[in-house]
């Protein structure tokens, strides 16, 4: 019995290991919307067996992330431009809410946050987007878990993960993205530090605004997105 259960905890560990291999490979942009996937090449790619594979699209596709088609297999979803904005419109209804709900942070967390900034600062320097991104996402989700929200959090990271290769898209595209997002961040520091939740909010919304535009914008000017290396 104890051998089963130790199995299937090692079987569950490297299913949860691809699932996060899948959303990295989808944050840089080895995966993008509309491109089909292969269980065997993906099981090749990861080092594994097939099974593990195909549970962890199943999660993927659970969250959203990939459509399942009989007779054809999954695919990354290809969001459209009003899908897009209802991601947005969701992130701002319960992003406002989190805000709204933190406790005054200690310098300790602050310095966390500074510290997540200043690395982001240096590999938007190196135009190392994917972890830019992988820094964003943290540093807002940072400011997140500090509310105890932890439920409404979880939600929050759903719905970050849909957009995840279309916000990729942004700041590949848009050099200028990377330094307003250092600023930005600087400036929602500031607002933690003072305790003015309405400012935060305010910067929060402004910050989201810009990328939701801008992608907006990629999405409606053209239906595919191209690869870092291609």
């Amino acid at each position: 019995m104890a051998g089963t259960e130790q199995a299937q905890s090692e079987q569950a560990g490297v299913v949860a290991k691809v699932v996060d291999e899948l959303h990295a490979m989808l944050t840089s942009m080895e995966l993008l919307p509309g491109q089909a996937l292969r269980q065997e090449a993906l099981a090749a790619r990861l080092g594994v067996s097939r099974a593990p594979v195909r549970e962890a699209l199943r999660v993927l596709e659970s969250e959203g992330i990939l459509h399942y088609e009989r007779n054809v297999g999954y695919t990354v979803k290809r969001l459209t431009v009003a899908e897009f904005e209802q991601t947005y419109l969701m992130r701002r209804a319960l992003e406002s809410e989190v805000l709204r709900a933190l406790p005054p942070l200690t310098e300790a967390q602050l310095g966390q946050l500074d510290q997540v900034n200043q690395q982001i600062e240096r590999a938007a320097t190196l135009s190392d987007m994917v972890t830019v991104h992988r820094l964003n996402d943290e540093f807002h989700f940072l400011v997140f878990q500090a509310s105890g929200l932890d439920l409404v959090v979880d939600e929050l990271r759903r719905i970050w993960k849909l957009s995840n290769s279309y916000r990729s898209a942004y700041l590949l595209h848009d050099r200028g993205a990377r330094q307003r997002i250092v600023h930005e961040h600087g400036a929602m520091i500031e607002a933690l530090r003072h305790g003015d939740s309405e400012q935060l909010i305010a910067l929060m919304d402004n910050h989201r605004v810009g990328t939701s535009t801008q992608v907006g914008v990629l999405l409606a000017g053209s239906t595919d997105l191209e690869s870092p290396s291609s």
